[in-house]
This record gives C-alpha cells, sequence and structure tokens, in this order.
C-alpha cells in the first residue's frame, strides 16, 4: 500500500501545497542532489545516496521509501528498513544494521522499523518538514503492524562537553532540556525517546562516535 498525504506547510505566515509520498526512480537524480546539498564537502562525497541504494529502498521496502514535496520540488526524505530487534542486544554500528544504506539485510517479519537515513534540503528547513516526515513514518509502523520506529541520533553536541560529561549524562541533560542538541532535541519533539547509548555507532567527531537509539512505540502493539 503506497503511501500519500497532501497538507499545506507554513513558510512564516504563507501556507505552501507539500506532499509526503513514496520515492520512485524517478526521483533519484533529485535525492542524490539534495544529498549534496545536505552534507556538502569536507563530508565525502562516496557517502551520499546512489542508484544501487536507491534501487533496493524503492525495490526492497517501498513502504519506508518517502519523500516531501513543497510546492512541487522535491525537498527532502526519510528512509527505513525492517528489523528483528531485541533491547537485550542492542549495540550495533550504522553500518552494521543498514548494510551501510544497501539495506538488502530488510527483514519482512522484523518488529521494528529502523530508520536510515533523513534529509531536508536547507532551504526548506524552517517549514518543519522533519517532523511531519517522521510522523509520517509513524503510520508506516502501524500501517505494518510493527513493534516500534527506532534508529540511531546523532549527539553532535557532545564533543563540547565530553571531558565533563559521560554519554549518558549528556542524553539526560537533553532530555531534560537543561542542554540543547541539534539532533537528540529534534527526535525528542518528534515524540522518540532515548532508549540505549551505542559506542562506535558512526565515525563521527563531533558526536565522539556515539549514537544514541531512540524509539517510538507503536501505540496499538
Amino acid at each position: 500500500m503506497l503511501y500519500r498525504s497532501e497538507f499545506y506547510a507554513y513558510d512564516q505566515d504563507q501556507t505552501v501545497p507539500t506532499v509526503i509520498r513514496n520515492y520512485t526512480k524517478n526521483d533519484f537524480d533529485d535525492l542524490i542532489q539534495i544529498q549534496k546539498e545536505c552534507f556538502p564537502p569536507p563530508f565525502p562525497s562516496e557517502l551520499w545516496w546512489d542508484k544501487e541504494q536507491l534501487t533496493n529502498h524503492v525495490d526492497l521496502f517501498q513502504a519506508g521509501a518517502l519523500c516531501v514535496e513543497v510546492d512541487g520540488e522535491l525537498a527532502g526524505s526519510l528512509t527505513g528498513l525492517c528489523v528483528d530487534f531485541d533491547l537485550t542486544d542492542a549495540d550495533h554500528t550504522w553500518e552494521e544494521i543498514t548494510d551501510n544504506g544497501y539495506i538488502r539485510n530488510h527483514n519482512t517479519k522484523g518488529n521494528t522499523l529502523y530508520i536510515v537515513d533523513i534529509s531536508v534540503r536547507p532551504k526548506y528547513r524552517k517549514l518543519g518538514l522533519g517532523k511531519v516526515m517522521m510522523q509520517s513514518m509513524y503510520h508506516v509502523v502501524i500501517q505494518q503492524g510493527l513493534d516500534r520506529l527506532l534508529g540511531g541520533g546523532r549527539m553532535p553536541g557532545y564533543h563540547k562537553v565530553a571531558e565533563e560529561m559521560t554519554p549518558d549524562q549528556y542524553v539526560n541533560a537533553v532530555t531534560k532540556g537543561s542542554m540543547k542538541d541539534p539532533v537528540i532535541s529534534f527526535l525528542l519533539r518528534c515524540g522518540r525517546k532515548p532508549i540505549h547509548i551505542v559506542e562506535n555507532y558512526l565515525d563521527d567527531e563531533e558526536s565522539c562516535n556515539y549514537g544514541v537509539l531512540m524509539e517510538w512505540k507503536n501505540p496499538f502493539k
């Protein structure tokens, strides 16, 4: 079952027609351009989406391949795959659990929708599209009968306080609102909760290579 939601986003006081839908092969060039805009140099270009990865997203789990259009222009994307998640064995890297973005390990019998990537073009970030796309993926979790949505969030503010705080202390401070983090705070506003901190989740100096698993539980399970 394909996903399509039409609504108006707000650019200050102006309404802008917006659509969230599944992306297709016709969108690949635009999706790669969005990656370039979201992750400019010195981010390594080999880590941008390529057409083989995007083809797998569409062919293996199109329900988890969402994009957002603003007034007819592609503005962002959100991609997921299904995995069988067990909190008692929660440690993993991004590369391991997403097959380095190729999702060939997508498990049709999995219990969890795992977020691979979210990207919004810089010029559209003030419209709140990331949060609306995340909420749309919650709809997918419910429609697919999964237990949860899960993903590893970067914690890019952590390097500033790493000498004074453990990763757990930092995440707790952000969760309580006494500190802010660009990624964790965004995910909290989307309704997700931190459940586990993973060491060496990504090669990410700002996060000191940590990631925090953040969960949204299906309220009907």
